[in-house]
């Protein structure tokens, strides 16, 4: 028994869910996202959406769940949007955002220019004082991950001093440095 796909999803004020074959379209004030389905089938009353699979084989049970946190991920993303910040930790460590493109300035000798999906929506926050900040907000979650990652693999934190680029309030676990 799926105890995530049994969960029904509520709709939002000015959110429209739609079904069409096998897509299921979902459109807000952010935007509209689609999503293929196999295995489920959903019942859309007027302001909840049920996920109810076809058969009870093990595909479909496993597929049940998936593709109920997918559509509430996609209601949640048109609604309100989702935002990842990334905080650079060490001396020199800069970023800049001009339009799509960011710029980063990693303690490599060359820097790293990045471009950035027009889907995401990219923001640096840099105070004296204060370690350089990247914000990310768009309406699709595995997007802003996937590009949260991508950014995050070109210096990872490192457990002695902590430096490298890492998601605001993580906590990174540190290590002892030689004993003399």
């Amino acid at each position: 028994m799926s105890r995530i796909g049994n969960n029904p999803i509520s709709i939002p004020e000015g959110v429209s869910v739609s079904v069409n074959g096998d897509v299921i379209t979902v459109k807000g004030k952010n935007g509209e996202m689609n999503q293929n389905f196999d295995g489920v089938s959903f019942n859309i009353s007027d302001d909840t959406i049920i996920v109810k699979r076809n058969s009870e084989s093990k595909d479909h049970k496993s597929k049940h769940g998936l593709y109920r946190a997918l559509v509430f991920n996609m209601v949640k993303g048109v609604s309100e949007g989702f935002t990842l910040e990334l905080e650079l930790v060490g001396v020199g460590y800069r970023a800049n955002a001009s339009g799509q493109k960011l710029d980063l300035s990693l303690g490599f000798s060359h820097t790293i220019v990045m471009n950035i999906a027009s889907e995401v929506k990219v923001e640096t926050i840099n105070e004296k004082g204060k370690n350089p900040i990247i914000k990310l907000s768009s309406p699709d979650k595995q997007l802003v991950g996937h590009v949260a990652a991508k950014i995050r693999s070109f210096r990872r934190p490192e457990p002695y001093k902590g430096k490298g680029i890492k998601f605001v309030g993580e906590q990174i676990r540190r290590k002892a440095g030689k004993s003399a």
